[in-house]
């Protein structure tokens, strides 16, 4: 019943937010490393986010039944009911928002709200149906958690809490397309308006090439800027040169799913790399950072 419950809050969603609330608050840090401030900002984090992955799942019911990935889901098999779900997921978001206001600060517990309410109301409840823009709206959700890592240790909202905000939503466009090309079948019969199902997959090429070269501009900016060293210029730059030509490839692809999984998967390595990157910074602080 336990793995149940676990299961509730997506695992793998939490695994990625983590990693990403990690690379804010190393990117902060700047050579000053508390270790039971960032136990305290992930822990709160992490029970954030599974407290919107929980109400997710009870938003979802009636679509999850007809994607093979999502079928055998606890509240689509009954096992568990939508009101202890919804208990659970109130559990959670209580402890995570409690230990943000009472043991980071109002920055970090302003965008953990940010997050919740954009996953939760505009994303799950409204533009999943209803609109190709979904995305966009979900990216603000997905950007959020590195922002609270950042803002637990800086304390104020300056630049580099912007392009990391900025850049992390941007790498989540062709991150959750790559998603839905490789389950496209899965989107098509949920009825899910995402953009390869509700366009055409080439398009979505096209856009996801587009914002491969955004997000690489606006994370070099974090060097540019000087919060960053040359270390992470080179690790950035020889991940995103290949997400490009990975990007690039897929218009002459034989096998679209295929392609796909590739592209998602190498989306998520680059992610993982890039915000453990930070931690490096974290031990050679930068030169002085500029004030937003």
């Amino acid at each position: 019943m336990l793995k149940k419950y676990l299961f509730l809050t997506k695992p793998g969603i939490l695994f990625g937010n983590f990693v990403t609330t990690l690379g804010g608050y190393f990117l902060a840090t700047q050579g000053s490393i508390d270790l039971l401030l960032l136990f305290i900002t992930l822990l709160g984090t992490t029970l954030v986010v599974a407290s919107g992955c929980v109400v997710n799942n009870v938003i979802d019911q009636d679509i999850d039944h007809k994607m093979q990935r999502t079928r055998n889901r606890a509240l689509v098999k009954k096992t568990i009911k939508p009101s202890v779900a919804l208990v659970f997921a109130l559990v959670l978001g209580v402890l995570g928002f409690a230990l943000l206001w009472f043991l980071v600060n109002a920055y970090a517990v302003l965008f953990a709200l940010i997050g919740f309410v954009v996953y939760v109301v505009f994303y799950s409840l409204w533009t999943k149906r209803t609109t190709i823009h979904q995305t966009v709206v979900g990216s603000i959700s997905g950007a959020s958690p590195p922002v609270i890592g950042y803002v637990a240790v800086a304390e104020q909202f300056d630049v580099a809490a912007l392009l990391i905000f900025i850049g992390y939503a941007l790498w989540q466009m062709p991150h959750s397309w790559a998603i839905a090309i490789y389950r496209f079948d899965d989107y098509k019969n949920a009825g899910v308006p995402i953009l390869p199902v509700a366009r055409s997959v080439l398009r979505t090429k096209i856009e996801s090439l587009i914002y491969v070269v955004l997000f690489t501009i606006c994370m070099n900016l974090l060097f540019v800027f000087g919060y960053t060293h040359w270390f992470y210029l080179v690790i950035l730059n020889a991940l995103c040169i290949y997400w490009l030509y990975l990007s690039v490839i897929g218009f002459k692809a034989e096998n679209d799913q295929i392609w796909a999984k590739r592209y998602f998967l190498f989306s998520v390595t680059l992610i993982t790399v890039l915000s453990i990157s930070f931690f490096f910074i974290a031990l050679s602080p930068a030169p002085q950072l500029p004030i937003f």
